[in-house]
């Protein structure tokens, strides 16, 4: 049981890039059709992968099996915690948007989807997590411990990585 309610450490990038931009294309399509039942479905994703990684998540699922290993260009391995956290960030507004949805307020619900569709939009093109910039933000001011992910508290490994000079 407990394997199940546990997440990938490390998270192949690719993967969590394709699952980005599946939030971002349901997100759309529910912003801009008016089909706020889609909330339901991408709720529960948020949901799932927040507490089981991909495991129960169908879009989880797609990511790891199918098209994350074929995104060569993407592979990359990076730290889990920050990105279980982005997740948890996803789940609150959709959580949210599904609850004032469900509360007769599509109008107001849509509107939330916004901030989710900019971050995931971020995470899917650009491949950059601003849950995991928060996450880093947060150990750095000493919110999170930083033995949950020492390399998040220090990014110069990382920069290092990329060819960024050292100051």
């Amino acid at each position: 049981m407990k394997k199940l309610f546990s997440f990938p450490n490390p998270v192949n990038d690719a993967s969590a890039r394709t699952v980005a931009l599946g939030v971002v294309t349901m997100s759309v399509v529910a912003f801009f059709t008016n089909q706020a039942w889609i909330l339901v479905p991408l709720t529960y994703g948020f949901l799932a992968r927040v507490a089981t990684g991909p495991t129960l998540s169908p879009l989880g699922q797609f990511a790891v099996r199918v098209s994350g290993p074929r995104i060569t260009a993407w592979q990359r391995f990076v730290p889990g915690p920050p990105k279980r956290f982005a997740q948890g960030i996803g789940a609150v507004l959709t959580v949210a948007a599904t609850s004032v949805w469900l509360l007769d307020s599509w109008s107001v619900a849509r509107w939330i989807l916004l901030p989710l569709i900019a971050a995931a939009s971020l995470e899917g093109f650009l491949g950059y997590c601003l849950g995991c910039t928060i996450f880093g933000w947060l150990i750095r001011a000493g919110l999170v411990p930083e033995s949950i992910c020492v390399e998040c508290g220090d990014l110069s490994a990382r920069y290092a990585a990329a060819g960024y000079p050292q100051s």
